[in-house]
């Protein structure tokens, strides 16, 4: 690509989890892979799965693993407004990596979303001055015609900076035909104009069965498909706006390879409210032998080997729910009986003796679950770090997110927190995806749990990550007219596409 701009394409959904995550990877992965300088950038993330950067920015966990799909350090300029919900109604906004304070739905649509247009354009811009390619995320659907006036991350952006738009539509749903004929069709003329064509995800059995609607869908848009991607288990990377996968059932799409020892692994994450980075148990999933469930109840924590409480956008919320549902009492039972519980960010707070929260809640004193000698005060500042240190012998790395600050009084250190028995507890997000020290952890759960279980002892999380990563690029690549997919990020949207009627509304 010649100098100037690079060039650049914004991958838009028919809905919330169509694949828009996933196709953004496997189109930087695909790039990378033919030389291209390439970077991700989504203008507006909403998600409680997030990341600190080097520098100390938080961003979406999505953004992150786009980043690694193309070879490039993650950076604040990937992600510059992240919104972190806090209730159904109000959000913490991030921006630039940096917490500027809460805000309701109404107040941020109502004006404070399009005093961020400049930003998100100028860090933008600086993407494409710097990258031969930048290939953008859209959020939601781009025909959310309520939003459309304050819209900075789907066709606000793509007319502001000139994007091809590709819509991508999740096929295994239903209804794909009518999604990618009603987003256009309520779109404006000008919006219009920028939206390329059609990406099909999740498609199951004989490509030619579908050929006919494509042909259809073509003449009635003037839109070409540009790829169908067959549908695929265990792609499920990072997710950003929820989990893939229902109660009780196990983490995302993972199939549980067999244990290297006698026994496996049985490993309950409690599905507390607002869960936050639950990601940092994908790399327990991805052990031979270990299977990690959601649930909710405290009967499914009987026969759990392990018990996970995870990070949280609302410790005090979520230590009323667990206590709600018997779910404390269950965990607290389980400590008294030398049966292992790991505590992670806000889980780990829980897990102390007290919480003082002026900031997050406003709840004042609140006793927590007692079961580590540790006193939470929420600062309003937030703790965004990436520390590195030892545990059982092992090197670690992580990342921190937070506003509680820890004293602990006691116990055995524990990364930056404690261990008091069989209860563990820290801050650090990511810990267990380094690999040995996740052995040494599984050894010691196996061995409070009685289980003849044995962790593999090649298990590399961060080559299974690369290796997801490169079969996304391999489906861009084997089932994607990658050659049309080029002409668009490097020369925008094709002139002359058709006006579909009725329009956006006035």
């Amino acid at each position: 690509m010649s100098g100037g701009t690079g060039g650049g394409l914004l991958v838009a959904g028919t809905t919330s989890d169509a694949g828009k995550s996933v196709v953004t990877a496997g189109i930087c992965r695909w790039l990378v892979r033919q030389g291209v300088k390439v970077a991700p950038f989504k203008a507006q993330n909403m998600s409680l799965n997030s990341f600190v950067t080097r520098e100390g920015a938080e961003i979406g966990r999505a953004q992150a693993m786009q980043a690694q799909a193309a070879r490039v350090e993650p950076t604040a300029l990937m992600n510059p407004v992240l919104l972190k919900p806090g209730s159904d109604r109000s959000s913490q906004v991030v921006l630039m990596g940096k917490p500027v304070g809460e805000m309701s739905a109404r107040g941020y649509h109502g004006g404070r979303q399009a005093q961020l247009l400049g930003t998100v354009l100028e860090c933008l811009a600086e993407l494409r001055g710097t990258y031969d390619a930048v290939i953008c995320e859209g959020a939601g659907s781009p025909a959310e015609i309520n939003l459309r006036r304050t819209d900075i991350v789907n066709m606000g952006i793509a007319r502001n900076a000139r994007l091809p738009v590709l819509v991508v539509g999740d096929i295994d749903r239903g209804g794909v035909f009518a999604s990618f004929f009603g987003t256009v069709a309520l779109l404006s003329p000008e919006d219009q104009a920028f939206v390329a064509g059609f990406l099909v995800n999740k498609f199951r059995g004989d490509v030619s069965l579908l050929e006919p609607g494509l042909d259809m869908l073509k003449n009635l848009t003037g839109r070409r498909t540009y790829g169908v991607l067959p549908f695929q288990h265990g792609l499920g990377i990072d997710e950003e706006d929820g989990l893939r996968v229902s109660l009780r059932g196990s983490v995302r799409e993972s199939e549980v390879s067999s244990p290297v020892g006698e026994d496996i692994l049985r490993v309950a994450v409690c599905a507390i409210p607002l869960m936050s980075n639950f990601t940092d148990v994908d790399a327990l999933a991805a052990e031979p032998g270990v299977v990690v469930r959601f649930v909710d109840r405290a009967e499914e924590l009987v026969d759990a080997d392990l018990v996970v409480v995870p990070g949280t956008r609302g410790t005090v919320r979520a230590l009323e729910w667990l206590r709600e549902r018997g779910l404390a009492d269950a965990i607290a039972r389980r400590a008294a009986q030398g049966r292992p519980v790991l505590g992670v960010c806000g889980g780990f707070q829980i897990l102390g003796e007290h919480i003082e929260d002026e900031v997050e809640s406003r709840a004042g004193q609140v006793d927590g679950l007692g079961l580590l000698p540790v006193r939470v005060r929420f600062a309003r500042e937030k703790t965004l770090t990436r520390p590195v240190g030892e545990a059982l012998g092992e090197p670690v790395e992580g990342y921190e997110i937070h506003h509680g600050v820890a004293q602990v009084t006691g116990g055995e250190p524990f990364l930056d927190g404690c261990r008091v028995g069989e209860v563990w507890g820290t801050h650090w997000h990511g810990s267990l995806e380094s690999d040995g020290f996740r052995r040494a952890f599984l050894r010691e759960v196996a061995a409070a749990a009685g289980r003849r279980f044995v962790p593999a002892p090649d298990t590399s999380f961060g080559s299974l990550r690369e290796e997801q990563l490169d079969r996304l690029g391999d489906l861009i690549e084997e089932h994607a007219d990658t050659d049309a997919l080029w002409r668009l990020i490097e020369s925008g949207a094709p002139t002359g596409l058709p006006f579909i009627p009725p329009g956006a509304p006035a």
